[in-house]
């Protein structure tokens, strides 16, 4: 039996002794790191039950030190990567603190000084409060809802950088929003991503560090580098702690546009077999599910998407895939956009499990049992050392 469980890749995954504490999450608390956000009513991980839940809210797990996640521990990182840290500089937008806070946490950096402020008539002021000339300067900032507001935010902190003499300006978007803008699928219409990536290399960014774009295309719209992360390790490695058995997996892509994506998470799930659901669009936000290829009978079913937003897809898909007889279905996204009404489709029963990251803040009147949150501070904050010391990104993933 030992043979037929799920085992993790060896070139993700290193099997490493983890020692971890449970404390609530405080704010307020400079050095405060998010791990995973549990449900209350299933066992995840292999970390120890919490046993202070307080009104329902769900405990954080916090390991010791600034432990690296299976994937990304090898002894090569830290021979490659020099860490100098003199000359590089934090700065947090608005749309996303508490990742960025992670993300200095694990860098064993502080955020930099920087005022945001709102004019009463919407008007956004940047100041920086600390002088950034000849610095490598690293921007923090989804964007997220409200797109818009967030995006002008990052357009004018890159310009505040630029205009206070910073060497090097990379924009760090976990989310890039607009980035389902990338073609034209009917006449007169606009190619937002491509304006957006403009936006952003005029306002004076010279690098893009981004999250699992929805597609990859959307790099070549960028005229500066463009460091693509995707955050599938993060999630692979959760999913293989779970110890589900290889013979009982099935990956399922929830529209044709994502077999790509579902057959590599498929292939590092020891190979497991691929199912499409296949839907026709007949609006904006709007799907109909119409069939199922491939056998999902009697299986746990893993849907994998880049995004979830209206969650219209990826329920019907759900739906479609209890009555073809799947035991259990797992969703797996990286952003969660979670427009409304996600969040009321997405707990209402179709789901064991709702496993997203924190690329995109989530409220906690959203949190519902079912919702597990990954963290992907690790992820950004190993690829800004390697970016910051000319040291490749790729052999992370490696």
């Amino acid at each position: 039996m030992a043979s037929s469980l799920l085992q993790p890749p060896s070139s993700l995954f290193t099997s490493t002794s983890r020692s971890s504490t449970l404390r609530t999450f405080a704010p307020s608390v400079p050095h405060s790191r998010i791990t995973r956000i549990f449900s209350l009513n299933s066992v995840k991980c292999d970390l120890p039950e919490p046993s202070n839940i307080m009104n329902r809210k769900p405990i954080i797990p916090v390991l010791n030190e600034k432990t690296l996640p299976k994937f990304m521990d090898s002894a090569r990182m830290e021979r490659t990567v020099n860490k100098n840290g003199n000359r590089l500089k934090l700065f947090s937008g608005t749309a996303n603190p508490a990742l960025s806070q992670e993300i200095a946490w694990y860098m064993g950096l502080e955020l930099g000084k920087i005022s945001i402020k709102r004019f009463a008539d919407g008007e956004i002021y940047v100041q920086l409060q600390e002088s950034v000339r000849g610095c490598n300067v690293y921007l923090i900032q989804p964007t997220c809802p409200p797109a818009n507001e967030n995006l002008m935010e990052l357009k004018i902190m890159i310009d505040a950088c630029r205009r206070a003499s910073a060497k090097n300006i990379t924009a760090v978007i976990p989310y890039f929003g607009y980035a389902r803008a990338d073609r034209k699928t009917q006449g007169r219409e606009s190619i937002a991503a491509k304006l957006v990536a403009n936006l952003i290399t005029k306002a004076g960014a010279d690098r893009v560090l981004a999250c699992d774009l929805h597609s990859g295309q959307s790099m070549g719209y960028f005229d500066i580098p463009v460091d693509h992360v995707h955050c599938q390790p993060v999630i692979l490695d959760y999913l293989a702690s779970k110890g589900i058995s290889s013979n009982d997996l099935v990956v399922v892509s929830p529209d044709v546009g994502g077999v790509a994506r579902a057959r590599a998470f498929a292939k590092k799930l020891s190979d497991a077999p691929l199912a499409i659901v296949d839907k026709r669009r007949h609006g904006h936000n709007v799907a109909e599910v119409m069939n199922l290829i491939g056998d999902v009978k009697g299986k746990v079913a893993v849907m994998v998407d880049d995004m979830i937003d209206t969650a219209g897809t990826i329920a019907k898909g759900a739906a479609l895939l209890h009555e073809e007889g799947a035991r259990e279905v797992y969703a797996c996204c990286t952003h969660a956009v979670f427009s409304p009404p996600a969040i009321e489709r997405l707990s209402s029963g179709l789901f064991q499990e709702v496993i997203i990251t924190n690329t995109i803040p989530v409220e906690e009147k959203n949190y519902f049992p079912q919702l597990t949150i990954l963290t992907v501070a690790n992820l950004l904050g190993e690829t800004i050392w390697r970016i910051h010391d000319d040291c490749s990104v790729t052999s992370i993933f490696q």
